[in-house]
């Protein structure tokens, strides 16, 4: 039986959901998972965002919780208020520098990246990752105006990878995600609660 090529998923977050909203469909994670053990042997898989602290509530959270419980390896950060020249208030949760360090320090572990990103400053990246002996796929699209991926990326690697043609593969049901969130929000109304009567015990007590 022969050898199976090495691989990993490196996901920027932000860049692949904005790259799926474009396409008009939610990624099902377990799905896409799934869909590329099939492809090899399956070592990590890294998914990279940045989060708003002070939210009380993020959308993005039960996404972030379930991953971390599911196969994936999350790496967040919080995000940085500051104000630009103009004097507006702007975020920053720029993941490019870890997903960078993360893939070379992975690269001689490893036959085959993964890059779900359309982001062009991960052009030198992939050049120094294939200079290691690694094949580099880019997951993004060029089917949206103006195309989601930068030339430069996708001239780069090895092998491009429209995402829209993943859709059937790793969609998810649009019905399915607002059940989710349904139930994600229900749990969180009733910690609070939870924690009220606990308090009200102790006082009886």
């Amino acid at each position: 039986m022969p050898e199976q090529d090495r691989i990993a998923l490196f996901i920027d977050g932000a860049n692949l959901y904005a790259t799926a909203k474009s396409l008009g469909f939610d990624i099902d994670y377990k799905r896409l998972l799934r869909e590329f053990q099939t492809k090899g042997k399956l070592i990590r898989a890294f998914y990279y965002t940045a989060l708003v602290e002070e939210q009380e509530y993020s959308s993005i959270r039960p996404l972030i919780d379930w991953l971390d419980y599911n196969g994936y390896a999350v790496v967040t950060k919080p995000t940085k208020e500051f104000v630009d020249s103009m004097g507006r208030r702007k975020v920053k949760g720029n993941m490019d520098i870890e997903l960078a360090v993360d893939a070379m320090e992975m690269a001689e572990h490893l036959d085959e990246i993964v890059l779900f990103s359309g982001d062009g400053d991960f052009r030198s990246l992939v050049e120094a990752l294939q200079r290691k002996g690694v094949r580099v796929s880019v997951v993004s699209t060029i089917t949206t105006q103006p195309p989601m991926v930068a030339d430069e990326l996708r001239r780069q690697a090895d092998e491009f990878v429209d995402l829209v043609h993943l859709i059937a593969k790793i969609g998810r049901d649009p019905g399915e995600r607002a059940e989710r969130m349904q139930r994600y929000q229900e749990r969180e109304q009733r910690r609070p609660l939870a924690h009220a009567a606990a308090q009200t015990e102790d006082v009886d007590q």
